[in-house]
């Protein structure tokens, strides 16, 4: 004999799968990809990157210019789907008062190169063997971008891949209303 009906029987079971939903919802569901950071509103962190090519950039140089600062890795499957987009924005932004750097991390020197001469990257990139500029920065994974004033203050951040528009949206609120606006609209 069966102590509970068949209809309090599925109840049951659709309540289950409720509460399962909601939570795989909590722990996987859509997140919010804008992070705080407790750089944002400060000076962003002094650093000098020897890149693919040998030279060498520092921040300081740059000083009076919008940076998009993107931590990346070529075994990173989100860096893989955001490099277009940075390929297409840094193209639309080169002649601006924009600059685009790439800092890669966790990886070798030939698996680095390999994925630059794939997918693209034409502004400036180098390697963090040291990990002194990621450390500085506060990387904890990949991608994670920084989006810095021209005044050398860190205005965002944004974890995980970007898209044109997001890189248009962040770029634009780093180089401010006062200054040399990069907005192609």
């Amino acid at each position: 004999m069966s102590i509970l009906n068949t209809g309090t029987k599925i109840g049951v079971l659709v309540i289950i799968f409720l509460v399962l939903a909601l939570l795989g919802y909590a722990l996987f569901g859509e997140r919010e990809a804008v992070k705080t950071s407790p750089l944002i509103g400060k000076d962003a962190p002094e650093f000098t990157l020897k890149l693919f090519d040998g030279k060498r950039v520092s921040l300081s140089e740059l000083k009076g210019k919008t940076v998009l600062l993107n931590f990346w890795a070529s075994w990173c499957m989100p860096c893989r789907q955001e490099a277009p987009a940075l390929e297409q924005s840094w193209l639309k932004y080169k002649d601006k008062n924009v600059v685009f750097i790439g800092v890669n991390v966790w990886d070798e020197n030939t698996s680095a190169s390999s994925y630059i001469e794939k997918f693209g990257g034409g502004y400036p990139q180098g390697i963090d063997p040291e990990e002194e500029i990621q450390v500085d920065y506060g990387i904890g994974g990949v991608p994670e971008t920084y989006f810095i004033d021209p005044s050398g203050i860190i205005s965002d951040k944004y974890d995980g891949p970007l898209t044109e528009e997001i890189i248009d949206y962040y770029v634009n609120r780093a180089a401010g209303p006062d200054g040399d606006s990069p907005s192609t609209n």
